[in-house]
């Protein structure tokens, strides 16, 4: 397994409780394809540099988890399919090894 990064912009214009369901979907997505969730950091409402889809702000949540790399094409398709999510940055963080 491998462990990434994942940086979501979440739109500002849902309520806490749509904003935990998201998060949690995100989540439950990690575990269905066999992966498991490291930690996850909800950072708050912040303000964005340029305007994405017409929005100034959004919510930013960074999930750390290990997923296999077969699964992570799955796994980045699927958030793209959620309407509620901006922007995503996928990072991979695991160490190379020689």
């Amino acid at each position: 397994m491998r462990t990434y990064e994942l940086l979501s912009i979440i739109k500002p214009n849902i309520d806490s409780e749509e904003f935990d369901k998201v998060c949690a979907k995100i989540e439950e997505t990690i575990t269905s394809l066999g992966g498991k969730v490291l930690s996850t950091d909800k950072m708050g409402r912040k303000k964005l540099s340029y305007d994405i889809k017409d929005y100034r702000d959004g919510y930013f949540v960074v999930h750390n988890y290990e997923l296999e790399p077969n699964q992570a094409d799955k796994f980045n398709r699927q958030l793209r399919l959620n309407e509620n999510i901006l922007r995503i940055m996928l990072v991979e963080t695991s160490e190379v090894k020689a």
